[in-house]
């Protein structure tokens, strides 16, 4: 989103259009800090005092950059909160300050971020008459009205004929209900039908209709010039005027038509709905013209072609169903419905509407009430007026006494006698003559005007429609691709690439001569974006957001999924084929799309339903006590900043996949108030992280005044319902020796917390250690020394190319980035550089697969079976898939083979694989000599020797440090301390190879055992090992036999 100065505390913000709205008056104010800033009168006066609270206005709601006047920047909560404490100091702006680059082409929350070029205030802006109305109708009807609407009623009879139309516009009106509803639910931009799906369903589902509605108006231009070009030929052909063959000619006029189509597109909207009015007025001549006809007295030629004028025999008779030729219900009604369809035409231009929330309801539903009035009506007095059958031979009349037979019994009785016709097919009547409009009209070449500008004026809507769609799509940058085509020109920003791209795509199309094929595909295309309209309608009023709130009450949520349900079916009945190639090609888009993950966020309503859906999933999982089967781990790892400690992330990642939650935590130690200034900093960047390395991860952080009150909170409070963390994993404490005596409690108390709230608990070594933040850190001083210094080289270089912005930036290749990181920052010294080296090459190696090898259990301890489960889920996912689990237990001396056969059979009845079961039956030896000594020289620092003093002088000593380890503890658990010597003795031994050792974790009893002891099991226990899990459940089942 750009971002715009203050001058002098007034606004200045070029996308500001002072013709919509005034700007808020601003007058200079003195502070008693010396500052002075902004302030609108407003305040002062409303509240008698001088306040950095805002009254609420219109300004504080606008996108930055908005095209309909300016943003105002209301104080934040902090700044009224803080401002106190600050001895009354204000420090606001009024505007967000600007990075001074240009952004363009910087994705954008919305379209109206979109700054204009400084001609657009001239722009031609359309109300609902001239840009919906109009439009509408004139795409509404078609050729359809004048040359098939005759044959539609011959066939269905005006009976089913009635149901016909009505059907087409029962699914046109909800549709234009829908329609209706989201365009009044805000400010509507270009982009027609596709940016009301994309800002209602998201961009997936706009990206994938909005190309294929494009296309489709752009192969619209094709058809509905051929239409144009086929009559022509016609009359030519009448004329002996034909200048190659019919195919060539149709391609040759074709071709001239859409170049002077074009023309009049590209000399700007006011030229194009100058030619549509004056198309209209043609069309609406040539409708009052077949009225006119029919009151017209017939002559005895146009009775033997089958006009009576009114009659009401001939309206019974035709009153029922007369399919012939293998036609149906259904087949007709798929040949009437797309001369309904083009209720979109006005929405396609909503960027040129003056106001499209008021006019598009009312324009669109308008044109529908009167094109099918307009129908019905010509097709009644046309059903009322013409016979099914006829000769067209004057002599073709009742002989007296000779009864006439066959269908034509209201012709009979009128004194023809049509019964030939049932013996061979007639030419003239309402089932054979498609010029049938022609013949009942008062002045037969007015309605080959009004076929002309039917066809035209279509053609002209398509034209204009396809590249305003497309250009709309391209600025999204949904499809980086196309972004070449979101670039405009001129006052109205006219989309001169996207005119030329429809133009060729048109013409291709034209050259192909006969469009039967595709025509079908373009009807269904049209069907599918009705039908995503209806259900983006339904789906917004399904997920109940406090957001959708459309000004247009006049809808019903189940409606438009009927309506979205019609249009579906109606693709089906139109041509199976073309709606399952519609339904693939948009699949295979919607997936494109899907993939891509383009950088937007439109507020969709599949992000309001999928948190609706998730709200009731957690609620009724609520209700639901957990079960032994149901188990999986739910991790809060304490890794603090998502990058900080990689290969804690992405072992806690593997245990949890897709499948589980993985929670993690940060505690910000210090001031609350700076604390919450880097919360807040670093909570959406490490989610964005997070989302970026395709981590399936929450990250969150608390404040607080020592790390083992913040970790108490989360263990405590992380979590919703049932979707709450069951495991702590937390990296090792490798400087507990230096830490100091609070950060050794602060660690072990974590540790306590997690048993007494009955956390499984898992701590992670690794020699090299888990820590990367000041690797982190220094690379993040070396891009921003890059960054500067190439800024200096900007500016040192005068400014000769205008620097771009800032999600346009030039990148670098990684060689030259390298070589001015070398030239702004010294580097490491070679033995801190080696370490960082091998560090981070230790805490990437979970990243990647794993080598073939061993994953190591030693299952010492029943703890409900979680250190069994967490190394089994690891052999099943992709990355461990090459290492096998080797169980080890203690075993007593003399009863191994009885252990391990024990064992076997429990693992099997677990449904657990594992290579190997080792019994250990010399656990329990004493440790070497060597081991033991080791233990002394770590805990040598922290011991209190007591021993050796008297009893007074003991106390003294305990009361002055009781963190130090006492000569009586050492001696109460002296045969667990052997027993933690001894086992690293054992695992060396056995595990020295192995990709990853798991051991069941040591508890220390609270109040017993000191912090600086147990960390000194906890340390011999993992020494010189390859990377180790200390692993402890909760003691309650996690696995189970039982089916």
């Amino acid at each position: 989103m750009e971002r715009f100065k203050s001058k002098g505390g007034e606004h200045i913000n070029p996308s500001y259009d002072s013709t919509l709205d005034e700007p808020p008056v601003y007058e200079e104010s003195n502070f008693s800090n010396g500052e002075h800033r902004a302030v609108r009168p407003s305040v002062v006066s409303a509240f008698g005092h001088d306040t950095l609270d805002r009254m609420p206005n219109i300004d504080f709601y606008r996108n930055a950059g908005s095209v309909s006047g300016q943003r105002a920047v209301r104080p934040s909560l902090q700044e009224l909160h803080d401002v106190f404490q600050k001895n009354g100091a204000i420090s606001v702006p009024d505007t967000v300050e600007d990075d001074g680059q240009d952004s363009d082409g910087a994705p954008s929350d919305d379209l109206e971020s979109a700054i204009p070029s400084d001609s657009d205030k001239g722009a031609v802006k359309f109300g609902w008459i001239r840009g919906v109305l109009v439009r509408c109708m004139l795409n509404i009807w078609g050729v359809m009205l004048f040359i098939r609407l005759s044959w539609v009623f011959g066939q269905a009879g005006w009976g089913l004929g009635i149901v016909v139309v009505a059907l087409s516009c029962v699914v046109t009106t909800i549709t234009g209900l829908s329609m209706s509803a989201i365009c009044t639910n805000g400010v509507v931009r270009g982009g027609g039908a596709y940016y009301l799906i994309s800002r209602s369903l998201g961009p997936e589902f706009g990206g994938s209709i909005g190309l294929i509605f494009a296309f489709a108006n752009a192969v619209a231009v094709a058809m509905y010039v051929v239409g144009f070009a086929e009559t022509v030929v016609d009359l030519m052909k009448e004329h002996a005027a034909i200048m190659v063959d019919e195919t060539n000619d149709i391609r040759i006029i074709g071709c001239i038509t859409v170049v002077l189509l074009l023309a009049i597109s590209v000399a700007g909207m006011e030229w194009e709905a100058k030619a549509q009015v004056l198309l209209l007025i043609i069309l609406l001549v040539a409708i009052v013209n077949v009225f006119v006809g029919t009151v017209i007295p017939a002559t005895a030629d146009k009775k033997s072609k089958g006009f009576f004028n009114y009659n009401s025999k001939v309206f019974s008779e035709n009153f029922l169903p007369a399919f012939r030729d293998g036609e149906t219900f259904f087949s007709v009604f798929a040949i009437f419905f797309p001369a309904a369809t083009g209720i979109l035409a006005g929405a396609n231009i909503s960027g040129d509407l003056r106001d499209p929330q008021g006019g598009l309801p009312k324009g669109t539903l308008l044109a529908i009430l009167i094109t099918g009035v307009t129908y019905l009506a010509v097709a009644l007095c046309v059903s009322a007026t013409v016979v099914r059958d006829a000769t067209g031979n004057t002599t073709d009349l009742i002989t007296p006494g000779v009864p006439c037979n066959g269908s034509a019994i209201a012709a009979c009785e009128i004194g023809y006698n049509f019964s030939s016709c049932d013996v061979q097919k007639c030419n003239f009547g309402l089932m054979n003559n498609f010029q049938v409009m022609t013949m009942v009209s008062g002045f037969g070449p007015l309605i080959i005007a009004g076929t002309f500008s039917a066809t035209l004026s279509s053609a002209l809507a398509s034209l204009v429609s396809a590249p305003k769609v497309f250009q709309a799509l391209c600025k999204d940058n949904i499809y980086k691709a196309l972004h070449f085509f979101a670039k405009g020109h001129g006052k109205n920003n006219e989309p001169i690439r996207g005119y030329v791209l429809t133009f060729v795509i048109s013409v291709a199309f034209i050259l192909i001569g006969d469009l039967n094929a595709i025509a079908p595909i373009i009807s269904n295309f049209f069907l599918a974006s009705y039908a995503l309209i209806n259900f983006s309608c339904f789906h917004a009023s399904y997920a109940k957001s406090p957001g959708w709130r459309p000004a247009y009450k006049y809808y019903n949520m189940w409606l438009s999924l009927l309506g979205a349900v019609l249009c579906c079916v109606v693709m089906f009945v139109i041509n199976w084929w073309a709606a399952l190639l519609t339904y693939g090609i948009e699949i295979l888009l919607y997936i494109y799309v899907t993939v891509k993950k383009p950088d937007v966020n439109w507020g969709s309503s599949t992000q309001a339903v999928t948190f609706v859906s998730a709200v009731n999933n957690a609620l009724s999982l609520s209700g639901v006590e957990d079960h032994v089967k149901n188990f999986r781990p739910q991790m809060l790892v304490l890794t603090g900043s998502a990058r900080t400690r990689p290969a804690l992330l992405d072992l806690a990642h593997s245990f949890s996949k897709n499948f589980g939650l993985c929670l993690l935590c940060e505690v910000f130690v210090g001031p609350r108030a700076k604390a919450l200034e880097e919360i807040n900093a670093n909570m959406e960047k490490n989610q964005v992280w997070l989302r970026k390395t395709n981590r399936k991860a929450f990250y969150t952080a608390v404040a607080c005044d020592s790390f083992g009150e913040g970790a108490e909170r989360l263990l405590q409070a992380s979590g919703l319902g049932r979707m709450r963390p069951n495991t702590l994993m937390i990296g090792f404490k490798r400087n507990w020796r230096t830490a100091g005596t609070e950060a050794v409690h602060n660690y072990v108390g974590v540790l306590h917390d997690a048993f007494d709230f009955e956390y499984g608990t898992v701590v992670l070594r690794m020699n090299q250690g888990l820590d990367v933040s000041h690797i982190i850190e220094a690379e993040e001083e070396m891009l921003k020394a890059a960054k500067e210094q190439q800024e200096l080289e900007n500016e040192m270089n005068g400014n000769r190319e205008k620097p771009r912005g800032l999600f346009r930036k030039s990148r670098k290749s990684s060689q030259q980035v390298l070589t001015t990181r070398v030239s702004v920052c010294s580097p490491p010294p070679p033995q801190v550089a080696k370490m960082n080296e091998r560090l981070l090459e230790a805490s990437t190696q979970f990243k990647k697969k794993l080598p073939k090898g061993t994953i190591d259990v030693w299952w010492l301890f029943d703890d409900g079976g979680l250190t069994l489960l967490l190394p089994y889920i690891l052999t099943t996912r992709k990355k461990w898939k090459d290492c096998k689990l080797r169980i080890f237990i203690a075993g007593q001396p003399g009863r191994s083979d009885l252990d391990k056969e024990e064992m076997k059979s429990l693992l099997q009845k677990f449904r657990i694989t594992c290579s190997d079961v080792n019994v250990i039956d010399d656990i329990h030896v004493k440790p070497s000599s060597d081991s033991w000594r080791k233990f002394e020289e770590m805990i040598e620092p922290f011991r209190l020797y007591e021993g050796s003093k008297d009893t007074v002088q003991a106390e003294a000593m305990q009361k002055e440090q009781p963190y130090k380890i006492t000569d009586k503890e050492l001696n109460t658990f002296e045969d667990k301390t052997n027993l933690q010597i001894r086992l690293n003795e054992v695992i060396q031994e056995n595990s020295k190879s192995a990709n990853l050792i798991i051991v069941s974790m040591p508890i220390a009893r609270k109040e017993s055992v000191s912090s600086y002891l147990y960390m000194a099991w906890l340390d011999i226990l993992t020494m010189n090992l390859p990377p180790t899990l200390l692993i402890r459940g909760n003691h309650k089942s996690v696995l189970t036999f039982y089916s």
